[in-house]
């Protein structure tokens, strides 16, 4: 880029003026983008002091560096590797669209390289990660989270506890209560013979039957057996 062009830019920057549209700061809805003022009493068309200048002849930059990007480069737009024939590199730079996939920017890329044109949107493109590390990688956790499962498992310990007292507190009173006093009574059972046993109901049985027949024979003789005591009165009253 020469002296003259780097001079002419910065003239350029000089004398270019922002045009936005009337009430633009007033109103939310009006954008800053210019509209030419229609109204018979707006003071920006009667171009009233402090309303804004409106575009006339003179705000335009110099035509040798009109349409020129501030690096010294005219931009042409490039889709595909057909398009960078036939470009300067002195005078024109390389714009690549934004529609171009990955794939054909970095072979328009290494071609405009080669070419020696500059490329003002470069892009550094990743690698793509490796497929036979994913596997690798993704084979570590599923170990771990198989480890970790019968950890978590383990980790109540409190109900475990609760389980295991109940049992050991219940263990020695069916012992006590249920098998000690099992034995003795077996044994017991086995030693008299059958007919031992016989002979003990049918001492048991006469013993109830005179205990029940003598009260039943008390009551009636006592009864009748048992004279009245007769008092003076009554005796004297008799004879």
């Amino acid at each position: 880029m020469t002296t003259e062009t780097k001079r002419l830019i910065r003239v350029r920057t000089d004398k270019g003026a922002v045009f936005k549209r009337d009430g633009f700061g007033k109103k939310r809805q009006l954008a800053d983008s210019w509209r030419k003022p229609r109204g018979q009493h707006n003071k920006q068309r009667e171009q009233k002091k402090a309303k804004g200048a409106l575009p006339k002849p003179g705000f335009g930059s110099p035509i040798a560096v009109r349409g020129m990007h501030p690096s010294g480069f005219f931009e042409t737009l490039v889709f595909t590797l057909k398009d960078l024939e036939g470009i300067d590199p002195k005078t024109h730079a390389v714009r690549i669209s934004g529609t171009v996939g990955t794939r054909k920017r970095l072979a328009i890329q290494e071609k405009s390289i080669e070419a020696g044109l500059k490329v003002l949107n470069t892009r550094v493109v990743k690698e793509p990660v490796k497929k036979a590390e994913a596997p690798k990688t993704a084979k570590v956790p599923d170990a771990k989270k198989k480890e970790a499962k019968p950890k978590a498992k383990a980790v109540p310990e409190k109900a475990k506890a609760k389980v295991q007292k109940a049992p050991e507190a219940k263990k020695p009173v069916k012992a006590a209560a249920v098998k000690a006093p099992e034995k003795p009574e077996k044994k017991a059972g086995k030693a008299p013979s059958k007919d031992a046993a016989k002979s003990q109901k049918a001492s048991a049985k006469p013993a109830s039957e005179t205990s029940g027949d003598t009260k039943k024979t008390k009551t009636p003789a006592e009864s009748k057996a048992k004279p009245k005591k007769k008092t003076g009165s009554e005796v004297k009253k008799n004879d």
